[in-house]
């Protein structure tokens, strides 16, 4: 009989243990992130690449994820050479992403909630830009060898205040609205 309960206490304890993380890894030849920047005039688009990254499953359950964002990646897509080369070369300055000093971005979950449907899930994530870290939240579709996520960003909360008008005044069709997007489109090894 004490035998019978030692096996199972084993058992139970055995089948109790923690679920086993599986973590993916990001392709970041196939993956990409859209950015698109807003004026009063009108806006921008360009693309980023991931330089590493991963997504953590509980069998089939997102758990958790961390990425690194390449900044020198940065291109521009709605200009050509040199307008293009300008833009990028702005949005790498200390104005901007001060790229030189802080090449990568990276962006860690901190808690995934399912919002009902597979795959469906609210994220919050410490996002980290020029040395600055904030939280965020945002939704994202998680397939078995994709994810995809809209992402809105304000930037005037990592000190990024080039031509805000939330804190310059007279800026007129100068002003760069605070709010960027990213689309990201992320493939799963």
């Amino acid at each position: 009989m004490k035998y019978l309960f030692i096996a199972l206490f084993s058992f139970i304890g055995f089948s109790n243990s923690e679920a086993v993380v599986d973590s993916k890894t990001v392709d970041t030849e196939s993956s990409v992130i859209n950015w698109t920047g807003y004026k009063v005039l009108g806006k921008h688009t360009g693309t980023l690449k991931v330089k590493e990254g991963s997504l953590d499953f509980e069998g089939e359950k997102l758990v958790g994820g961390k990425f690194i964002i390449d900044m020198s990646s940065m291109e521009c897509t709605d200009l050509e050479g040199e307008m293009a080369g300008k833009l990028i070369g702005h949005l790498s300055s200390e104005d901007f992403f001060g790229v030189e000093k802080f090449p990568t971005s990276s962006l860690t979950f901190t808690k995934v909630v399912s919002r009902g449907k597979v795959g469906d899930y609210k994220i919050t994530a410490d996002l980290e830009i020029k040395g600055v870290t904030e939280s965020i939240v945002f939704n994202a579709i998680v397939a078995p060898k994709s994810a995809e996520a809209k992402i809105e960003i304000d930037r005037s909360t990592f000190g990024i205040q080039y031509g805000s008008g939330s804190f310059f005044e007279n800026l007129g069709d100068k002003t760069i609205y605070d709010e960027f997007d990213l689309e990201v489109r992320l493939a799963l090894k």
